[in-house]
């Protein structure tokens, strides 16, 4: 079998059209692919090493994404733990792992990470091991513009903004990053969020807005973890203040998601 053919029967394995797969290469369901959780130290490097080198830049803004919204697609791993695709969002995993320890627990409780496992070992069959790499990095889901816009909303929530021209320094610019999650380029994702230059404006409008309530959420988890620790006798004079704060705090978003719903329910109705 000549080694293209065997790369396309690799692919559509790695998709899931099992009827493009010649006989010799079929899997049998008893040893199909799994979808289960590792702890991000059981994943090891590929036996080959990488094939490109990691982009510092956009293992960043993959960090981003993931303490954002999560992680959107699982790494991928052979039968003995060592990685066939998603470097650079394994390395944003460590990342956010070492930068923001309690985003890491939030969005991977007990240190469990989305794996699926390919049912080969990549030290004895390394050509399909470039074949699953070659297929994921072709693999790019074609988000709808109703998605992009659920998941821009999201990023707001978590202080992305929409900006024109260069950030200033702690300001987390909107476009770029989604169009890293989505893997669209950043006109495109423009197109779909704004339409024209009347709709952008209308949008960034809303953005102190949602950039103060993520502030909000942020200092109230922080008061809460504050509040769970081992405090000394100076600290626990300040605990009666900080619950006071932490109640006001509240009670301000609530009354935001309240109004958030109002608006929501009315737009339905118009």
């Amino acid at each position: 079998m000549s080694s293209k053919r065997k790369s396309l029967n690799e692919r559509a394995f790695v998709f899931g059209d099992r009827h493009s797969i010649s006989p010799e290469l079929q899997i049998q369901p008893s040893v199909d692919t799994s979808n289960t959780k590792l702890q991000i130290d059981q994943i090891h490097d590929r036996h080959l090493g990488n094939t490109r080198e990691l982009d510092a830049k956009h293992v960043a803004e993959l960090a981003d994404s993931i303490a954002a919204l999560g992680l959107i697609e699982p790494l991928v791993v052979d039968s003995q733990n060592r990685l066939l695709a998603g470097s650079h969002r394994r390395a944003a995993i460590l990342y956010l792992r070492e930068t923001e320890p309690d985003t890491y627990a939030e969005r991977f409780p007990a240190g469990q990470i989305p794996v699926q496992i390919m049912p080969f070992n990549s030290e004895l069959e390394p050509d399909r091991a470039l074949a699953v790499e070659a297929a994921e990095n072709e693999k790019r889901r074609d988000y709808t513009p109703t998605e992009i816009k659920a998941i821009a909303e999201k990023l707001r929530s978590a202080g992305y903004e929409d900006l024109k021209g260069r950030p200033k320094k702690g300001q987390k610019p909107l476009i770029p990053a989604l169009s890293v999650v989505v893997g669209k380029s950043m006109r495109t994702v423009q197109r779909h969020l704004y339409g024209d230059s009347e709709t952008a404006s209308k949008k960034s409008t809303t953005d102190d807005a949602l950039f103060k309530k993520r502030l909000l959420q942020q200092v109230l988890s922080k008061l809460q973890t504050w509040k769970a620790m081992e405090l000394n006798s100076e600290e626990e004079k300040l605990v009666p203040q900080m619950e006071k704060l932490s109640l006001v705090i509240e009670e301000h978003l609530a009354k935001s998601r309240q109004a958030e719903s109002q608006l929501t329910k009315a737009h339905k109705r118009d």
